[in-house]
């Protein structure tokens, strides 16, 4: 690789792309090759690509054909989730010299990489990292999905559930920890399904709880770990115990509803939970967390979706929580089973109601800020940048401090309390 010594990085979608972009920056690094900037500057361009929507795969053509324009001679590399579905597309495009499936992107460690480095789709893919360039680490636990939703097209990028050994998690997290970080994202593409692939079958909650008995001890009061997206089939009374008992989990969740009206959900191969026992669940969790912060992605527009349907969903929104959602209008995915359903809905009638729902959450959003400027709740606020005195709190709020304390950076927590609400977050004075 040596006649490739400098490179770029450019990552789409996920956490977990975040997380594989990182190992793999470190692997070149290592082997002496140095990170630019910008692609202009870059003999290899490493696009890491997203194919969950339309819109991020035009956001991915648009980024190759700008790295090619800044720089004609750059050798760019796609891979990722749109690489493994669209690579012929992908291949023709300019300054496109290889494009990487995601069943092979761990061989990238290797650049330029023999046909026969091919990766194992059956297993778990063979990354770590030890560092983040970020200030809140994120550690990968899990990978692919096994229940193929009907308007998803994960299961054909990322294959069949595998699961990532909980020594090798417990090991990773403490690395990270010891190397300064203060919040540690736990992150998978259906972290309902983990532990079903490995020895004694143990369940998310199980490795939650194995965390906590790890590195709880030395680290509850210092640190903490954030859940990614959960679905709402895991909030059980298991969830309930491992969160009241947890000193180091974040009292924050965001969970996959994707839809409010259990008919929907049916259609969208998502029977297996419905909307009453998650509201009820969330009522419960203030027994555990009295005050949490809550987000949820929501799916609207779904093909077949009634006005009653679209009035369940709003319902259901309305009675949630919720502190922020990402709500998006259905976007249909081909190879999918929901692209060839009938009765596919208008983009103006999607994008209607899809704002709909936004207004509501807006709403929430907003008292929720400024229920904790009233309340003078203590915010303990994970900096990602000292520079720029901003970071986010434990309830996945965001956060800037006027002045910070004497010595206070990146990955810092600081203890405050927010006097004001500013724009989508909050003013907080440091204690």
């Amino acid at each position: 690789m040596s006649d490739f010594h400098t490179f770029y990085m450019s990552t789409h979608g996920c956490k977990i792309n975040q997380y594989e972009t990182q190992a793999l920056r470190e692997v070149w690094t290592r082997r002496g090759l140095r990170e630019v900037q910008s692609a202009a500057d870059a003999a290899v361009v490493l696009v890491n690509s997203c194919a969950v929507t339309a819109k991020a795969v035009s956001e991915l053509r648009n980024v190759v054909r700008q790295a090619n324009r800044a720089n004609p001679q750059a050798r760019i590399i796609i891979t990722g989730c749109a690489a493994q579905v669209m690579g012929k597309e992908l291949a023709s495009l300019p300054g496109v010299v290889e494009v990487v499936p995601q069943e092979e992107k761990a061989s990238l460690k290797n650049w330029p990489r023999k046909p026969e480095e091919g990766g194992d789709v059956q297993a778990f893919p063979a990354f770590s990292i030890s560092s983040y360039n970020r200030a809140r680490a994120v550690v990968k636990v899990q990978d692919g999905c096994s229940h193929r939703c009907t308007y998803c097209i994960v299961p054909l990028t990322r294959g069949r559930s595998r699961s990532r050994a909980i020594a090798d998690i417990v090991s990773e997290s403490r690395s990270l920890l010891e190397a300064g970080f203060r919040e540690i994202i736990l992150s998978g593409v259906n972290l309902r399904q983990f532990g079903k692939d490995l020895p004694y079958t143990p369940d998310f909650w199980d490795l939650v709880a194995t965390l906590e008995s790890s590195l709880g001890p030395d680290w509850a009061g210092e640190a903490r770990f954030r859940l990614s997206s959960l679905e709402p089939g895991q909030l059980d009374a298991r969830a309930l115990e491992t969160l009241g008992a947890s000193r180091l989990v974040a009292p924050q969740l965001h969970i996959s509803m994707q839809s409010g009206s259990d008919s929907v959900l049916k259609r969208m191969g998502r029977g297996h939970y419905k909307a009453a026992p998650l509201l009820e669940f969330l009522e419960q969790l203030r027994s555990v967390w009295p005050v949490y912060g809550l987000g949820a992605d929501i799916l609207m527009g779904f093909p077949g979706e009634t006005e009653q349907e679209f009035a369940q969903t709003v319902e259901a929104v309305k009675a949630m929580p919720l502190t922020y959602a990402h709500v998006f209008p259905y976007s249909r995915r081909p190879g999918t089973a929901a692209s060839a359903m009938p009765d596919q809905l208008d983009k103006q009638t999607k994008t209607a109601r899809a704002r709909v729902v936004r207004e509501i959450v807006a709403a929430k959003k907003a008292a929720f800020l400024q229920w904790l400027v009233e309340s003078a709740t203590h915010l303990d606020v994970v900096l990602q940048s000292g520079q720029a005195r901003s970071g986010i709190s434990q309830f996945y709020t965001e956060c800037h401090f006027p002045l910070l304390p004497l010595g206070a950076g990146q990955r810092d927590i600081v203890r405050g309390v927010a006097t004001a609400v500013r724009r989508h977050g909050l003013v907080v004075r440091p204690l």
